[in-house]
């Protein structure tokens, strides 16, 4: 989602549900500069450690530091109080190369 050029960034709630509970996150630093699908983050659950890629290149804008204490928020509001980052973009036509919710839905489906 974009905001007054700023992409607010997190997990999918199907990926918070494959992950289970969320007991630690390493959260990068503001103003570091990733690459469309640079690991930016790293998720630790009861069954596994997980990189988060970013979605687009950009600078990071903010960090949910919330996530720190309480990285749990993720598993109960990954749309909303659970978001990671955000990101301003520094290229917008990778947008385009990102799925949209309909074809997100249809691809986790066929995973379920």
């Amino acid at each position: 989602m974009i905001r007054e050029g700023v992409a607010i960034t997190g997990i999918s709630d199907f990926a918070q549900e494959q992950l289970g509970d969320i007991v630690s996150i390493e959260l990068p630093k503001v103003g570091s500069v990733f690459r469309q699908m640079q690991t930016m983050a790293i998720v630790d659950s009861v069954k596994t450690s997980s990189d988060i890629y970013a979605p687009i290149s950009g600078e990071i804008a903010d960090v949910n530091e919330e996530l720190l204490e309480k990285p749990e928020i993720i598993n109960h509001s990954a749309y909303d109080l659970g978001w990671i980052v955000k990101i301003k973009p520094s290229n917008m036509k990778e947008f385009d190369s990102l799925m949209t919710k309909d074809e997100y839905d249809k691809h986790v489906g066929e995973i379920k």
